[in-house]
């Protein structure tokens, strides 16, 4: 049986595999389809994988939740470039297994949190672990759905962000029945492996400004092509390995 569990109803669709993108695809996919993977490569859902490699549960926290209540044995990631655990995936690497943290994110952990209410399956996948997810994901039987997070403006609307649809598309490139979405974000990420994922990454407009400001192992982590077979899904509220 797969260790997250399943709705026993979902629509049937014409593509095994969907793409939509932010929160209002995050709603729509999480209503039609039996699992949905929320992909935010710089870098919630790369900073999740890296903690649950580790054996850490990760509480995601949209970010007006930030200072709010979180269990007395939940660790509280902290301001990015600050002395403990934050929304950098380098800041986790050191760890220890069993460790339970909160991590706010104002793109990533909002979809969670929209896909959770609606008891879809989750996952939160990347370009570290697109292959794991979506052996995972496949696992699961029925469609699937892969909501890129984006970025946002300054008034709130979301920015398609090219770190993203790369992220998306490692995790289509393994899937069959794609959508055309789905297949144009594999073709982009093909693309963009064939010219050097770190390359690409560092010159997004995210990657710029991780870089500028003083987290290029950042880029680098998220770069990192299946370098991580964890697979984070939510179980009881916490992003937690299969």
């Amino acid at each position: 049986m797969h260790p997250f569990s399943v709705r026993s109803e979902h629509r049937q669709l014409d593509y095994g595999v969907r793409l939509e993108w932010g929160r209002e695809g995050a709603t729509l996919l999480a209503a039609e389809c039996a699992v949905v993977i929320v992909v935010d490569v710089l870098s919630f859902s790369t900073a999740v994988d890296v903690a649950v490699g580790r054996g850490v549960a990760v509480l995601p926290l949209r970010s007006a939740e930030r200072d709010g209540p979180v269990p007395p044995d939940v660790v509280r990631a902290g301001p990015r470039g600050g002395p403990g655990p934050s929304l950098s995936p380098a800041s986790l690497t050191g760890l220890p297994a069993g460790t339970r943290l909160a991590l706010p994110s104002p793109n990533g952990a909002t979809l969670c949190a929209a896909v959770a209410a609606t008891g879809a399956v989750l996952l939160a996948g990347c370009i570290r672990n697109a292959s794991a997810v979506a052996a995972s994901a496949s696992a699961v039987g029925g469609s699937v759905g892969i909501v890129p997070a984006g970025e946002r403006w300054p008034d709130g609307t979301m920015r398609v962000a090219v770190e993203d649809a790369l992220g998306a598309g490692a995790i289509a490139a393994a899937l069959p029945g794609r959508s055309p979405e789905a297949e144009l974000a594999a073709a982009q990420f093909a693309a963009a492996r064939d010219r050097g994922l770190v390359d690409v990454l560092a010159a997004t407009s995210s990657g710029r400004e991780l870089r500028a400001d003083g987290f290029p192992d950042d880029v680098e982590l998220a770069a990192a092509l299946d370098a991580s077979t964890a697979v984070p899904g939510l179980r009881d509220g916490f992003l937690r390995a299969a």
